[in-house]
């Protein structure tokens, strides 16, 4: 009754049921799982509680990664909005606080994957600062959790959420996707608003290729999850104004299906092609070659 697949059949259950998507989202889980909506919404407490967690150890001035290319990212940008900024408050914040995320996942902390690992600062770093400077309670950052849940559901089933399967799009673009509908049901936008703000965010880095350096999952990912965040916000800007997608949401999914399937296996996180095989970053390869053949 509250399953779905497609953006369209979300709507549609929206719609009959006269709810929002947070609430179609944990009915279809209780649906889906058999688990109690108490259960499902500890649940995702407790993923909140540790995306925080992340964001403010991310926010350490002397965090360094396993591979040493970045650390302390957060804290600089942070620093600097104090100072005033030229984006503005709420998304630098969210841009730090998604650097955070991105740079406690690459020292091995403790992260949840929001889709992937890779991808796992956009989400919490919209919806952190927006609660944040919003002065909302914590049930609303729950709830548009469920709602940024939905989006990633959808793509999941519809396409993929692997850069190694469909690039970057398939794990930054879909992680910007859910922020943007969360971060507008937290605006008070509508559902139709909310799957508008993540068809342009999807569609706005359709294409965006796997390129880790070192196969690491440090350059350019941690910056990406920074932009991410900020792109986000812009789309889901743009929907709250009025402005929709001419492509459907589900028409965005299928056709970043189709690109990801159409990328050339040395864009799709292999470390062979794009920023990874610049002269710096083949550079740096050899460097810990020989530094672990030393060792």
């Amino acid at each position: 009754m509250y399953q779905f697949s497609t953006a369209q059949e979300l709507l549609a259950i929206c719609e009959k049921e006269k709810a929002g998507i947070d609430e179609i989202t944990i009915r279809s889980e209780m649906e889906a799982s058999g688990q109690s909506r108490e259960y499902i919404w500890s649940r995702m407490e407790e993923h909140y509680q540790v995306m925080q967690e992340s964001i403010k150890n991310g926010l350490a001035s002397d965090i360094k990664s396993l591979g040493g290319l970045i650390g302390g990212n957060a804290y600089k940008l942070q620093q600097y909005m104090q100072k005033g900024c030229l984006s503005g408050q709420t998304v630098i914040k969210a841009a730090s606080y998604a650097l955070a995320v991105t740079e406690v996942n690459a020292s091995m902390g403790k992260i949840i994957a929001a889709p992937t690992g890779g991808a796992s600062g956009t989400l919490p770093g919209v919806i952190a600062a927006f609660v944040e400077d919003r002065d909302m309670a914590e049930e609303m950052a729950v709830k548009a959790l469920l709602v940024g849940a939905a989006i990633g559901k959808i793509i999941a089933s519809q396409a993929t959420l692997s850069g190694a399967e469909g690039g970057c799009q398939a794990e930054c673009g879909s992680a910007a996707a859910m922020a943007a509908a969360a971060v507008v049901y937290l605006a008070g936008g509508t559902a139709e608003m909310s799957v508008d703000a993540a068809a342009m965010a999807l569609k706005g880095l359709l294409g965006l290729v796997c390129d880790p350096v070192a196969g690491l999952v440090e350059v350019p990912c941690s910056k990406r999850n920074a932009i991410g965040a900020a792109h986000a916000m812009l789309c889901a800007d743009m929907a709250l104004a009025g402005i929709t997608s001419f492509i459907p949401f589900d028409e965005v999914v299928e056709a970043m299906s189709r690109v990801g399937r159409m990328m050339s296996p040395d864009l799709r996180e292999t470390a062979r092609g794009g920023c990874a095989a610049t002269p710096t970053a083949r550079s740096y390869v050899l460097k810990i070659n020989n530094l672990q053949t030393e060792q």
